[in-house]
Order: C-alpha cells, then sequence, then structure tokens
C-alpha cells in the first residue's frame, strides 16, 4: 500500500475528482485531518470544479445553430466536445507580499508578456467585463465589511494582501470577491466613480519570482490591463480607461501595495 504521506498533486485532483479507489481516498481523508494547507488546496480545487460547473453546465443543454445538428451523434458530440473546451478554457480565464521597497524609477511600462496573458491578464480582463456591468451582484462582499473582505481573501490566497485607497482619484471601494484562476485562487477588488465608471484590481500567486518590477499594457479589445509582478504575486487593473490614467492608478496601488 503506498505511503499515505506521500500524496502527489495528481493524487490530490483524483480526489476531488472522485476517482481514487477507496482505500486510497480514506488515506488522503485521515491525512488532510491533521494536514490544514492540503485541506486548503483541495478545498480551492474544489472550489474551481464548482465554479466550472455553474458556468457551463447550461452548454450541455443549449441548442447547436441548425447548420452544425446534421445528426442526432453528431450533435451529441459536438456538445461534448464544446463543453470540454469551455472547462478548459476556464480553468485558463476564470478563479505574504514580497517586503522590499521599490523606487518608482524602476517601474517601466512594456507591451505584454505573452507568458503572463494566460494566467493573470485574460482572467482578470474576463473576471472584469462579467462582473463591473452587475447591477444587482458587482461583488460578493461590500466595502461596509472591508476588513471582512480582505482578511478573508488573504486567508484563501494565502498571503496578506491590501484593497488600496483611490479615493484621490475619485474612485471609491465597493467591494470585493474571490475568484478561480487557472490553478490558484485570485482575488478581485472593485472600485467605482460616481459616474458610474469601474475598475478592478485582480490579484493573485503565480509561479513568478521577479525580483524587479515592470509595468505592462495589454489591450483586450475595449478594456485596458496594467499589469506588474511582484515577486511571486501578480497584479492587474483593468478598466475602460486610456493607457496614461490607468498607469497613474497603478503607480498609485504599487505604492500602496509595498508602502
Amino acid at each position: 500500500m503506498k505511503n499515505p504521506f506521500e500524496i502527489t498533486d495528481s493524487e490530490i485532483q483524483a480526489y476531488v475528482d472522485n476517482q481514487l479507489d477507496p482505500d486510497r481516498y480514506h488515506e488522503i481523508e485521515v491525512y488532510i485531518k491533521t494536514h490544514p494547507e492540503t485541506a486548503a488546496l483541495i478545498e480551492d480545487y474544489q472550489f474551481l470544479n464548482s465554479s466550472i460547473q455553474a458556468l457551463y453546465d447550461s452548454v450541455l443543454d443549449e441548442k447547436l445553430p441548425e447548420q452544425y445538428a446534421r445528426t442526432r451523434s453528431y450533435r451529441k458530440s459536438k456538445q461534448r466536445n464544446f463543453f470540454k473546451i469551455a472547462a478548459s478554457l476556464a480553468w485558463l480565464m476564470i478563479g505574504g507580499i514580497v517586503g522590499w521597497s521599490i523606487h518608482p524609477a524602476q517601474l517601466m511600462l512594456a507591451q505584454s508578456i505573452d507568458g503572463q496573458e494566460v494566467d493573470l491578464v485574460q482572467p482578470a480582463s474576463f473576471a472584469h467585463t462579467v462582473y463591473s456591468t452587475e447591477t444587482s451582484h458587482p461583488v460578493e462582499v461590500s466595502a461596509k465589511e472591508e476588513k471582512h473582505l480582505v482578511g478573508w481573501l488573504s486567508k484563501r490566497l494565502h498571503t496578506d494582501i491590501k484593497a488600496p485607497d483611490l479615493t484621490k482619484y475619485n474612485f471609491e471601494l465597493i467591494g470585493g470577491r474571490l475568484l478561480p484562476s487557472t490553478n490558484r485562487m485570485a482575488a478581485q477588488f472593485m472600485y467605482q466613480k460616481q459616474n458610474g465608471v469601474r475598475i478592478t484590481l485582480y490579484i493573485r500567486r503565480g509561479e513568478w519570482n521577479n525580483n524587479k518590477t515592470t509595468f505592462h499594457y495589454s489591450n483586450q479589445g475595449s478594456i485596458s490591463v496594467l499589469y506588474w509582478i511582484n515577486g511571486e504575486m501578480g497584479y492587474a487593473l483593468v478598466g475602460q480607461l486610456d493607457k496614461t490614467e490607468l498607469y497613474s492608478l497603478s503607480e498609485e496601488v504599487f505604492r500602496q501595495i509595498n508602502s
């Protein structure tokens, strides 16, 4: 029998997907009772799975365009393939801060880096598009509970994060939410001007280790994203703003996060 203390990443995923044999499943059940970090990781994977199901289960019931529904078997095959692709895209798009101080002169505006598009830019842009247009439920926890919101998101991201104060730029914090993002959790803070314009700050940990922070700009259709990596933490400020305004806001966010 496999040593219960040797749990691989693939076994964790198999555990979440209920694809382990009963004996091994029981061993991991026992293990996570005394290993909270592994239990938290499993909880994150379960959250990702449920989020994907909530987003894409309805796809199975949607009717394909008539030109694609040639036969019953062809139609079923297309639906299954579409669901697999949609689930894969969801993993790519949806879901301690390094303490050193970096002088603003070190921050340079650069073009986007392809390697960070999938893990940071695309999910940040997608999440902004989905939630910034909401009227009834734009955030999961409102700014009235900011202390609880920041503490909860810090716990789920396994690092301390902040909700920067952008009132001097006329943006008020209205709240935030937890999101799945590829293989990690992400936090989203939402800000709004009196005229209704909204921006979002997207934060997640990644497999990065930058010792020099550089601002990068990406245009996602009508959405602009200014993002940067600080150590292993990624940040993306998203909104329908021009590059200059977004850059000024990002400098302020960066300053407060590292103060």
